[in-house]
């Protein structure tokens, strides 16, 4: 039996009380001020740090602090607005005064707070759901919040175990961070190598070997007989977004731009401009007019090969060059037929496909690799977590 086994045996056999968190914890309040005067006092050498909305935190110096209300306890702070989470600091700090923290006598309880509201972080989100545009939850959604209250030695157990686990997960999370950078500037370097050729291989203008088409214009909705992929749903490694998607119906008019699997699409305008997205899912999808399809001549290229090289600094070298910068970033159609590619063999595309495919999988692939085990490190301290502050309850006598 484990030491916090033992205690729950020896102090709670029957279970554990419920409250509410505006019963048991003292409220702090922050502090009024503004985003413009928070980056006019920003100081890293500042001795008080200041919260504000999504992940915006500074240092400051105490005397250029309008109106400060500095926390000097340790207590855990609510970010309410943009990014719903909670911090757990133990040094001076306020925070912008659309959040709030609590505290209590003993630190122990304001640790287990904070643990026991990252374990239900989902729930805070879920609420804000629905509230805008901007996620942002009520000071109720808190204050109202039941948790578990053990007697004090077995919140000290389970803020000892957490801490270590913590500590241990994010050594694990560094090491396998680091791991997959080295191995992706590894991919990166394989990738430009195997795709740099002697002179007898041509090099050929896109314009000579694929066609090109601009997306449908029409608004997304939430729901629809077919995806529509904007620009957004490209992300930063070239795949498709699963998340917040978007539909269209297929009418006479959009089934003119339904996507087959093999096509390409390319973003033309904006930030994103040049990234690059091979189609292969088994779903009917409509792309957006600031995409451009990209479909080669038959027994020219691979779009497996195509869609690796346009990850590339060999492409990227051509298209931040070739894009026009006044005003929005523009990189259209007549841009890209100017881009030069490669082009060996369909035997030789296909092989190098199938290396890179590998070297992709084992980087970026949610599913396998190195992210796989990150996630899987992850998940397994929020199961162990979500055990550790788990309790039956305690049947309250009428």
């Amino acid at each position: 039996m484990s030491k916090l086994e033992e205690l729950i045996a020896e102090l709670c056999p029957d279970g554990v009380e419920y409250k509410k968190v505006k019963e048991v914890y003292q409220r702090l309040k922050g502090t009024p001020i503004t985003a413009g005067k928070m980056k006019e006092i920003d100081n890293p050498n500042g001795e008080i740090r200041i919260f504000a909305g999504g992940k915006t935190v500074i240092n400051a110096m105490e005397e250029d602090i309008p109106k400060a209300n500095i926390t000097r306890v340790p207590a855990v702070l609510v970010q309410s607005r943009g990014v719903i989470d909670a911090v757990y600091y133990d040094k001076p700090f306020t925070f912008k005064n659309e959040m709030w923290a609590y505290t209590a006598d003993n630190i122990i309880a304001v640790k287990y707070l904070y643990y026991v509201l990252k374990n239900n972080i989902s729930h805070f989100r879920e609420a804000a759901l629905g509230m805008g545009s901007l996620p942002q939850i009520s000071l109720r959604v808190t204050e109202d919040f039941v948790i578990p209250l053990p007697p004090l030695p077995i919140q000290r157990e389970i803020v000892r175990i957490l801490d270590n686990f913590t500590e241990l997960t994010s050594e694990l999370s560094a090491v396998l961070s680091a791991e997959l950078s080295a191995r992706r500037k590894q991919y990166e370097y394989y990738r430009d190598m195997l795709l740099t050729f002697g002179d007898d291989v041509p090099m050929v203008k896109l314009g000579d070997i694929a066609d090109f088409k601009y997306g449908f214009t029409d608004t997304a909705k939430e729901h629809g007989t077919a995806r529509f992929i904007r620009i957004t749903d490209i992300g930063d490694n070239g795949k498709l977004l699963p998340n917040d998607c978007k539909y269209i119906d297929i009418t006479t008019d959009s089934e003119k731009y339904l996507l087959e699997k093999g096509d390409l699409l390319m973003a033309r305008t904006g930030a994103t401009y040049g990234k690059t997205m091979l189609f292969n899912e088994d779903i009917p999808a409509v792309y957006a007019s600031f995409l451009i399809k990209i479909r080669f001549i038959e027994n020219t290229t691979l779009s497996a090969y195509y869609w690796h090289f346009s990850q590339s600094s060999l492409y990227w070298g051509q298209a931040n060059k070739l894009v026009s910068k006044a005003g929005q970033p523009q990189f259209n159609a007549n841009v890209l037929k100017t881009v030069t590619i490669p082009l060996p063999p369909l035997t030789e595309q296909a092989r190098i496909v199938a290396i890179l495919d590998r070297f992709d999988a084992l980087c970026n692939d949610l599913t396998s690799g190195l992210p796989a085990e990150i996630e899987v490190r992850r998940k397994q301290y929020e199961y162990y977590r979500d055990k550790l502050l788990t309790f039956k309850v305690k049947e309250v006598s009428a």
